[in-house]
């Protein structure tokens, strides 16, 4: 009768993996803790970056605005300071910028997260605009009284908007293609802040 075999041969398992003689598995195992470092850093890197990027897209940097000085006799005005003191920080996606300095009173800007974008400016205090007699177009938004000036006969891509049913007259000067919501914005702060007054067009020529 032949005796069992004692050799040292390694015997494969069911599943296919190597056992020895002394029954220990030797299919390679890797550890827990190296599979999950192995997962966890594309992982965490995936996640910086879309921080990062989230970051950027919410901070934009900008340059203060640089305005220069117009004409404005009333700028200094209690009525300019109540209302430039209603004006929100945001006009719609315009968010309030920086002014450089010196900044001329009674002034206030708006920049757009997209780069290069021309920023909304409002100036309180100016003389009547040129163009509004008693024949001039107007438009009511929100309780306001607006009187529209186009820049494309000059070949400005803007438009400026004077409110002319208040103490003060104001300017709110937006790029073309800005949309509604940055006059509606304004209107509402000036409605609250200034009372409205009779109307004093030009008369005609």
């Amino acid at each position: 009768m032949s005796s069992p075999d004692t050799g040292n041969e390694d015997h494969a398992t069911e599943d296919g993996a190597a056992e020895n003689s002394e029954g220990v598995n030797t299919r390679e195992q890797r550890h827990p803790a190296v599979i999950a470092t192995a997962i966890a850093l594309p992982v965490a890197l995936v996640v910086g970056v879309l921080v990062a990027a989230i970051a950027v897209n919410r901070s934009p940097v900008h340059d203060p605005v640089a305005l220069g000085p117009v004409d404005a006799p009333d700028a200094s005005s209690a009525q300019c300071a109540s209302l430039l003191d209603a004006l929100p920080e945001n006009l719609g996606d315009y968010t309030e910028a920086e002014l450089a300095q010196p900044a001329p009173v009674g002034v206030r800007a708006w920049v757009s997260s997209e780069e290069n974008a021309e920023p909304v400016v409002l100036r309180c205090g100016l003389p009547r605009p040129i163009g509004f007699d008693v024949a001039a177009p107007l438009q009511v938004i929100n309780g306001v009284q607006w009187f529209e000036v186009s820049g494309s006969d000059d070949g400005i891509d803007a438009s400026t908007w004077f409110v002319v049913d208040r103490g003060v007259y104001v300017a709110l000067t937006v790029p073309g293609g800005t949309g509604p919501t940055p006059i509606q914005d304004a209107s509402t702060a000036v409605a609250n802040a200034l009372p409205q007054q009779p109307l004093d067009p030009a008369p005609l020529p």
